[in-house]
């Protein structure tokens, strides 16, 4: 996995290592609040009220936002346990079979996960943010152009919320794809749509880095690391940014903030050591 393709550690609360679970649970919990959409509707029309929802829509409905806090909490028995239950009350109820994908694919059981992303787009086939978990489940899959399409349908929908974390992560598998410039123009966008995500600005700034665009690594590394986001990785960045543009000055400051805030950091060692190629 190359660097522009990370979470710093301070930004997902996880390892590197984690990183196709955190975009799950990030699509999950863009998606999780709109369950209530009913098949053939698209996730940002007005709350289903009791007067319009039939009972067992009900049931389903309510069984999924259970499902989705417990998946949300790392409970994936108990979810999946919430799905079935919800499943038996209304098999037609799309969200159910979006959920379900995202637990089965955290579980591993990619042939149950697929079976459920489809299921959930045959029952509404312009639900974004179905398209928006089965696009990344085909990158993880490896299958980029497929993955790229379900994002692009995703995004196409006019009244979709969740066009950065799309973006986010298009961009992510057009880099594992080795479309670096498509996934510069996908990040950017997102950043564009989302300046304050510090995943999106240090996958961008390190993609822009590693096409030997430093001055624009410069400025979305630079906006990150005046913040309080800024951890050792994102510092790093920067001091190379800074090495690779002769910033003398603004190398040394970053530097003496790495030195003091991660000084057990192999960030700090690398620097130490001049190791700036690895």
């Amino acid at each position: 996995m190359t660097s522009a393709t990370r979470f710093p550690a301070r930004f997902s609360g996880a390892s590197v290592g984690l990183l196709a679970f955190m975009l799950c649970c990030l699509a999950l919990l863009a998606g999780c609040a709109q369950t209530a959409a009913a098949p053939g509707t698209t996730s940002m029309q007005e709350p289903i009220t009791d007067s319009d929802e039939p009972e067992v829509r009900k049931r389903a409905r309510i069984r999924i936002e259970l499902a989705a806090g417990y998946f949300a909490e790392g409970q994936t028995t108990v979810a999946l346990d919430e799905i079935k239950l919800a499943l038996q009350a209304d098999p037609t109820y799309a969200p159910a079979y979006a959920l379900r994908g995202l637990v089965y694919m955290q579980l591993n059981n990619n042939a149950l996960a697929e079976d459920s992303f489809k299921r959930a787009i045959q029952l509404n086939p312009r639900d974004p943010d179905a398209l928006h978990n089965y696009g990344w489940f085909e990158c993880q899959a490896g299958r980029y152009a497929q993955s790229t399409d379900l994002f692009r349908r995703a995004l196409a929908s006019p009244v979709y919320g969740g066009q950065a974390r799309s973006l986010l992560a298009m961009g992510i598998c057009q880099i594992r794809a080795g479309q670096l410039a498509e996934a510069e123009a996908s990040l950017a966008r997102s950043y564009e749509l989302d300046a304050g995500n510090p995943i999106v600005a240090y996958n961008l700034a390190s993609l822009q880095f590693r096409r030997g665009e430093a001055s624009k690594a410069q400025f979305t590394i630079r906006r990150l690391n005046n913040t309080d986001l800024a951890n050792a990785e994102t510092l790093w960045l920067g001091i190379k940014v800074e090495r690779q543009l002769q910033n003398t000055q603004a190398m040394t400051q970053l530097a003496q903030q790495l030195g003091r805030r991660y000084p057990e950091s192999a960030q700090w060692a690398h620097y130490q050591r001049g190791a700036f190629n690895e």
